[in-house]
């Protein structure tokens, strides 16, 4: 068995950050099932752009890999009782809606517990459950501001950058994810369930951590650094060779050492300017212009063997085709195949999640309600008498919806990970 094979995951997910941290479970084996909104549409990282068509894109089949779909409007009576069967049954319930919603919704806790005493309930909301800001949307190239990433990133004379990925959905999803799993393990143990209340503005705040904790201790001010150097250790950033860039990291002094012997200055080492840490943030400005222009002196190409055969922490700065096809990237089992009705094969990034070394399966993401028949037959086991009053009833959306057989069991790739 997979390691969360019996755990299900009841889930009003959308977009990125919510559906991230849901991946990870469903990749070790959750049933997670989404709960889509038929009156629009469904999830609305279905009609992403680029590579996408009708309700299908590969911005879709990114966060949803192994997961089942239903449509479910739980803001009908209907729906609320379909909706509150299917809690019984679960062991979590999961959304990524704004904070305020969850209790308009009546999705928290305190409004299920009475169903299902050990049910998790957790909201992965922008501002979270409470204060000021609880109503407000939040995303990530917002909070990457808020929180002060974007102060922090991009050359001293420059704008404010966010960084080129959505750092703060993911990491969001990451921290809901453990979230689940400690409440659900204290569930398992007590009979309890509980609240996670997880937001993205904590958690990137949270993700500040020492530039924070020097400004809350001292008067330094955290500020952005030429080609991303690190706020106190020197060198260690992006430095510019004959064809391009590479990284070089000195954390102990022995890499400092052998980066000197690499470059053929050993002398720079024994230089009392440069023999510590302090001496050479304090002298920064004099030892990085030195570093750079021996760098220049040859390609990336060139100096990347000797560094590595040297020990010395270092790497390309590579595009994102490049990182892909890094043979590094394959032998760790990091790309998965799926296939899909309109794209064919997919080949995505895996999760980065393990527990054993078992080759594990991957199955598309589900087409909007694709699972209806199969959790409302098999898992609620309703009849089709019951199934059709609930359509009247406006359960699944208003025209009622048709629930069609299931589709055939999807494919499964088997890929060592």
């Amino acid at each position: 068995m997979k390691p969360l094979q019996d755990v299900r995951i009841i889930s009003l997910e959308q977009y990125g950050a919510g559906p991230f941290g849901s991946l990870q479970l469903a990749d070790l084996g959750a049933d997670v099932i989404k709960i889509e909104d038929p009156s629009s549409g469904g999830d609305i990282g279905r009609y992403v752009v680029p590579m996408q068509d009708g309700e299908d894109s590969l911005f879709f089949e990114t966060f949803n890999r192994n997961k089942r779909s239903i449509n479910l409007d739980i803001t009908t009576p209907a729906g609320r009782a379909v909706f509150e069967d299917l809690v019984k049954v679960s062991d979590i319930v999961y959304s990524n809606l704004r904070g305020d919603v969850p209790a308009k919704l009546g999705i928290r806790y305190e409004d299920l517990k009475h169903l299902n005493p050990a049910i998790v309930c957790c909201s992965l909301s922008g501002f979270g459950m409470t204060g000021p800001r609880s109503a407000e949307p939040g995303y990530d190239y917002v909070l990457q501001g808020m929180a002060g990433w974007m102060d922090l990133t991009g050359e001293p004379d420059g704008p404010p950058t966010k960084s080129g990925l959505s750092v703060v959905d993911y990491s969001g999803g990451l921290v809901a994810a453990i979230s689940i799993l400690a409440a659900l393990h204290a569930a398992r143990r007590d009979g309890v369930g509980a609240d996670c209340d997880i937001s993205l503005f904590d958690t990137a705040i949270s993700m500040l951590t020492y530039p924070a904790a020097w400004a809350l201790n001292s008067d330094f001010i955290p500020s952005r650094t030429h080609h991303s150097a690190h706020p106190s250790l020197v060198p260690f950033q992006a430095f510019p060779t004959a064809d391009g860039w590479l990284v070089v990291a000195c954390p102990k002094e022995k890499f400092w050492k052998r980066l000197t012997s690499v470059l053929g200055r050993p002398e720079l080492a024994e230089d009392p300017r440069f023999s510590s840490f302090s001496g050479r943030r304090e002298n920064s400005a004099i030892l990085v212009p030195m570093l750079e222009a021996e760098f220049l002196t040859r390609s990336a190409e060139e100096w990347l063997p000797e560094l590595r055969a040297a020990g010395v922490p270092c790497g390309p700065v590579n595009s994102v085709k490049e990182a892909l096809a890094d043979p590094h990237t394959e032998a760790r089992g990091m790309l998965v195949t799926t296939e899909h009705p309109h794209f064919g094969s997919v080949v995505q990034v895996a999760s980065a999640v393990r527990v054993g070394d078992e080759p594990r399966g991957h199955r598309r993401a589900p087409r909007r309600n694709e699972d209806a028949a199969a959790v409302m037959h098999e898992l609620l086991g309703y009849s089709p008498e019951q199934l059709e009053e609930l359509a009247e009833a406006g359960a699944f959306g208003l025209p009622p919806v048709t629930l069609a057989e299931a589709e055939p069991p999807m494919p499964i790739h088997q890929t060592q990970e």
